[in-house]
């Protein structure tokens, strides 16, 4: 079904082996090489410096997107610049009013230049698909799923700090990475869709990190064999793969699609030369894919639902073991073995969604239609009616779409089946709607299933999870009483429908003023809208006093929460105080403790900075979201300890906020509370150095870091050292090393000329 090949190789264009030749010549004859050639600025393709041809940005991270650049001098967007409203559309209560961040882009959009997208017209990702993708383009965004590789555009989801950086002229820099070929051949059978092709790719390489960092590059004959929507559903889910970006060989397919869209001038037929040399390879058989499903709480742990069926009683006691960790001592044990049914034969969940950039896409729903074609859904299950059928909520990926959906009557089968059709918004995948009740369990075709993305909150006592399945599996669920069914069990003729597009939604509704930025606009803000607190800039040397100390994995979704704490997006010292809310719930207390201390010490005259430490094997696995790392910013961070940080959006996301990427090849047992110090900060970073001592001090946690500096001062660092741990700060360019002495970004660019 999949297999990875881990050393370089030759191949022509159909994906066939290659004679051997020179790598350096063969990577040339990519098609990664090609596009990233033409954006390139630096002159070096070994270090690139990119400018994209445009940014897209959701509501959940563009106002503090947008305060950044403003405090860094923005005078107006130099590039086409989307701000979509999708993510927080219903998140009203708690925080910031959503509809006040709406405002405030708008403004920006007026005041800058940009292209404004209203709440229920299209999630982020569609409406780039349909309106600003096109051949050999690159395009930035602040959500880590921006995958637009089928239709032939390099998409990058990076932290908010990338996208300023291009607002001010600047360039994303890269070392060139790795790029690996996807081989693609035959053809996927009826009722195997584009999720059960993902989640077979991911099971083989997010564990053994084979596509980290790296580009994905599909060719082979079997892209032949799939349509585009099935290509771009394949795409979107490579971030969960660990990929930087990806790109697809194009066809007559991808003309059509953008001719549909009105665009094909976009077009472009992009393919690889005989003899392009790639890292690596997943060859990827379509014909036996088999409907699959990813169990809690990370897509990776996906296999066949066949698989599955065969050892549930195991499977789900190791989630259930796993969920309980995660869960704590809060409320009543977390508990899922009840889903097992009809003397241990069945499975049933207790929700199904389809949503959003990943399931909400035209093909994906007629399927679903052809499916229950002539089912009734009592739809009653999720609220402890045993045996009633399982309810199923859809959200179309635009309005577009969903005219779609209604001229082909497809929309008006689904509700006669009982199926509630839902607005265009992210909310299922967010964990901002539809949150399942204490120890349910949902099956969801989106893109994500890490812990809390449902919406649960743990640490309150309520513990739900989610399985990723295809469309069509869980339409064919739905069908079977709620029973858990691959959708190729069963017989069913699929229509091959095409989708229209009616441009005009979007010429009437979404306010494209890209290109004639008005100085004179006024920036609206609500009364939680709050500007960025000061940030010090580093001194000679750093001492530091660890917050927070964990095994395993920590990913971004544990260091801010998706769901309520994101009504908070647009005020940080709010924000900040959800930080790791679900994983440690005193972080945020013993951070700001910390802070109190470090406030003075930094605006003193002194030669020491003081702030605080996260440590943990693994660092920011999940989305593109800074604010997992400006909130530990706000907490008056200044370094992560890791062995590993899982993206380089992460890292990247740590050095535009100021906070050192230590990472080290040691075991880490550091306490909570226990001070580290580094000598000659300042020196080594602005001497080009990357390798450091990390001095873990013989300091009782509860002495006062005043007194901690003064006996520093006084004997020096020798006198009280614990031990030494040898860290580094792997490669970073000239620009990022001046960021990390400014404190962060904003400091960097707005500093004296």
């Amino acid at each position: 079904m999949i297999k990875l090949t881990e050393r370089g190789v030759f191949l022509d264009k159909r994906g066939d082996t290659a004679p051997a030749g020179d790598a350096a010549e063969g990577l040339k004859k990519t098609l990664t090489y090609r596009i990233m050639r033409e954006h390139n600025v630096s002159g070096d393709m070994g270090r690139l410096r990119l400018r994209f041809d445009a940014l897209v940005s959701p509501d959940n991270n563009y106002v503090n997107i947008l305060q950044t650049a403003r405090a860094s001098r923005l005078t107006e967007f130099p590039l086409p610049y989307v701000l979509s409203n999708c993510h927080n559309t219903l998140c009203a209560v708690g925080g910031t009013v959503a509809e006040d961040d709406h405002v405030f882009g708008l403004s920006n959009v007026k005041k800058y230049g940009g292209i404004f997208v209203p709440p229920y017209r299209a999630v982020l990702h569609q409406y780039m698909r349909e309106m600003m993708a096109g051949c050999g383009k690159m395009i930035l965004g602040s959500d880590s799923h921006t995958r637009y590789g089928a239709l032939g555009t390099m998409g990058v989801g990076e932290g908010g700090g990338e996208l300023v950086k291009q607002l001010l002229r600047q360039t994303y820099d890269i070392a060139y990475p790795p790029v690996i070929a996807v081989k693609l051949t035959g053809a996927p059978r009826p009722g195997v869709g584009p999720m059960d092709v993902a989640l077979a790719i991911i099971s083989r390489t997010f564990a053994n990190g084979f596509n980290k960092n790296k580009v994905l590059e599909f060719i082979g004959d079997g892209i032949s064999n799939l349509s585009m929507e099935f290509r771009m559903g394949v795409d979107v889910m490579m971030t969960e793969s660990a990929a930087l970006s990806s790109i697809w060989r194009t066809d007559e397919k991808t003309r059509e699609y953008l001719r549909v869209h009105g665009r094909e001038e976009e077009y472009e037929e992009l393919s690889p030369q005989d003899g392009a040399y790639y890292d690596g390879m997943i060859e990827v058989d379509l014909d036996k894919i088999e409907c699959m499903i990813a169990l809690p709480f990370h897509p990776s742990n996906a296999m066949p639902i066949r698989e599955f069926q065969e050892n549930m009683t195991d499977i789900l006691a190791r989630v259930q073991k796993e969920g309980q960790k995660i869960k704590g001592q809060h409320g009543r044990p977390f508990s899922i073995m009840n889903h097992i049914r009809d003397d241990l034969a069945g499975f049933y969940p207790d929700q199904a969604l389809v949503s959003g950039c990943a399931g909400g896409l035209f093909e994906n729903i007629v399927a679903m239609a052809d499916i229950l074609k002539g089912t009734q859904i009592p739809c009653l299950q999720g609220y402890g009616i045993a045996g009633t059928g399982l309810s199923l909520h859809i959200n179309p990926a635009s309005l577009p779409v969903m005219e779609e959906l209604m001229n082909t009557g497809v929309a008006s089968e689904l509700a006669v089946a009982g199926v509630t059709m839902r607005p265009t918004i992210c909310g299922p995948c967010f964990g901002v709607t539809d949150v399942p009740a204490d120890n349910q369990l949902s099956i969801r075709h989106v893109t994500r299933n890490y812990p809390t993305r449902e919406g649960a909150k743990p640490g309150q006592g309520q513990m739900a999870a989610v399985c990723l399945m295809d469309a069509r599996s869980i339409a064919a669920t739905v069908r079977n009483g709620g029973r858990l069914t691959a959708a190729t069990e069963l017989d069913v003729t699929y229509r091959d429908l095409k989708a229209g597009f009616n441009r005009k939604i979007y010429e009437n509704q979404v306010f494209n003023n890209y290109g004639h930025a008005n100085p004179q606009e006024v920036l609206i803000m609500g009364p939680n809208i709050a500007d960025w607190p000061e940030m010090p800039s580093l001194k000679k040397n750093l001492l530091l006093q660890v917050a927070g100390a964990y095994q395993g994995s920590v990913t971004t979704d544990e260091l801010i929460p998706s769901g309520e704490a994101s009504s908070y997006r647009s005020n940080p010292e709010k924000l900040s105080g959800y930080t790791l809310i679900s994983r440690d719930p005193e972080y945020a207390g013993r951070a700001k403790a910390i802070r109190d201390h470090a406030i003075k010490i930094n605006e003193g005259d002194g030669e020491v900075s003081f702030g605080s430490l996260m440590v943990s094997n693994q660092i920011g696995d999940g989305s593109s979201r800074e604010q997992a790392a400006s909130c530990q910013k706000v907490l008056g961070g200044f370094a992560n300890l890791a062995n590993e940080y899982s993206t380089k959006r992460y890292r990247s996301n740590c050095i535009n906020w100021g906070l050192l990427p230590l990472r080290t090849e040691a075991k880490l047992e550091l306490p909570v509370g226990g001070y580290l110090y580094i000598e000659n900060i300042l020196d080594i970073l602005e001497g080009g150095a990357s390798e450091l001592n990390l001095i873990l001090l013989n300091v009782p946690p509860e002495t006062p870091p005043e007194q901690v500096i003064e006996r520093l001062k006084a004997s020096g660092a020798a006198a009280i050292t614990a031990r030494t741990i040898t860290c580094t700060l792997d490669s970073l360019t000239r620009e990022e090393r001046d960021t990390l002495k400014a404190g962060c970004l904003m400091n960097y660019y707005r500093r004296p000329k």
